[in-house]
């Protein structure tokens, strides 16, 4: 319904619906009358995660609502069938986690490298932004880890829940990716469950990354800046002699942390979460993507130019973000740093080399911008600001992101 409106339009939208007048929503998030009149008119936009949450939370609606973010039905195969509603379901499913659930009549449990490689692959599509192949293959293989973990014994079980965690991870990382913040969070959660079970050190941080990300996507910034903060002294002990893969996690624990502080304006929190990323990218040495994490140099820039456009600092996203060689990263990650130098353009005025940024970013991702609420938002605010009918190219891009 709110879907090819503004953020602006939305937030006059949910307010009349609410029977809420300016001057009551204005003074819940401390603004002026006038600033909201002019939000809502798109003559101030709106270009903060922070302070679109405190609407949100002031009209009691999610942060997706504001940000028209895809619906689960909106999200297809390639054959046109609808997916999350099956993964909904394999995550919901009560029958997974009770104790008396018989296992599978005439079927051998998978083995671990079965269950690896099924992974792996996963991760493999996630990082090169096939997110549909992601969605539709992630219920049978949770069904699998299920019946690893039920069937296994020992060191085998450990095993088993170690990945199970994983794939739960997963799990999350692509429902924050297609708006699905409150089913991430379900999967984070339980995905930290089992990595605990496990008695895996290295997993168990990593899930508590994810975890971090959902509450990032939930809008919980104070207990995300926390979980990163706690998470830091439960692996400290071991940062002297750490591997690889603990420099990665724990860097890109501190990334997720990064951007939760700056999306509750806490300038000070976010310069440290940067600086700990930093240490971590400095020992490491080199871009890599230990336990997938893409964590290295590179994605600390990334993360530094993401926080200044949260932060308000626009400039400096401006001068550094355009500049910056992400092409040794995965595909998900440079498409989104291409989003948020197209942003940071946009917000600068600089239209056209904010369209050449987003089209640069759809054409090596077409999936993830397509159903990314920034595309959308950006898009619309083209449109709008031109005094005719929009050129051919940015007609063709609305007609893709489904906006006309």
């Amino acid at each position: 319904m709110t879907s090819n409106l503004s953020i602006g339009q939305r937030v006059a939208w949910y307010r009349r619906r609410r029977g809420m007048s300016q001057d009551v929503l204005a003074g819940l998030v401390g603004r002026t009358t006038d600033w909201l009149s002019k939000v809502e008119n798109d003559r101030i936009t709106l270009d903060r995660l922070s302070v679109i949450k405190s609407l949100a939370n002031a009209l009691d609606v999610s942060l997706g609502d504001l940000l028209a973010e895809p619906h689960l039905f909106e999200w297809t195969d390639e054959s046109g069938d609808r997916t999350i509603p099956a993964l909904r379901a394999a995550i919901t499913d009560y029958r997974q986690l009770s104790p008396m659930t018989e296992l599978m009549e005439n079927a051998e449990p998978p083995c671990r490298a079965e269950l690896e490689r099924a992974l792996g692959e996963v991760w493999q599509a996630y990082q090169g932004a096939r997110y549909s192949y992601v969605i539709r293959t992630l219920p049978g293989l949770l069904k699998r880890a299920h019946h690893a973990v039920r069937a296994g014994a020992g060191d085998a079980r450990l095993a088993a829940l170690g990945i199970l965690g994983q794939i739960y991870h997963a799990a999350a990382s692509i429902l924050t990716k297609v708006g699905e913040a409150d089913l991430a969070w379900i999967a984070a959660e339980r995905g930290l469950t089992f990595a605990r079970e496990s008695g895996d050190q290295l997993i168990t941080a990593s899930l508590l990354r994810s975890v971090t990300h959902a509450l990032l996507s939930n809008g919980r910034y104070e207990a995300a800046k926390q979980l990163t903060m706690d998470a830091a002294t439960l692996l400290s002990p071991d940062l002297s002699r750490a591997t690889p893969e603990l420099l990665s996690v724990y860097g890109t624990l501190h990334l997720a942390g990064s951007m939760a502080a700056a999306r509750d304006d806490d300038r000070s929190t976010t310069r440290a979460f940067i600086a700990e990323a930093w240490e971590s990218a400095t020992r490491l040495g080199r871009d890599a993507n230990y336990v997938w994490t893409a964590f290295g140099p590179t994605n600390v820039r990334i993360h530094e130019v993401a926080t200044a456009i949260e932060l308000g600092d626009i400039q400096v996203a401006v001068d550094v973000g355009p500049r910056l060689d992400t092409s040794g990263l995965p595909i998900e990650r440079r498409a989104r740093h291409g989003l948020a130098v197209a942003h940071a353009l946009s917000l600068w005025s600089r239209t056209d080399d904010a369209m050449a940024a987003l089209l640069k970013a759809e054409t090596i991702a077409p999936e993830q911008v397509r159903h990314h609420y920034l595309s959308r938002q950006l898009t619309m605010s083209w449109i709008r600001r031109q005094k005719g009918k929009p050129g051919f190219q940015l007609a063709d891009l609305a007609r893709r992101l489904h906006i006309v």
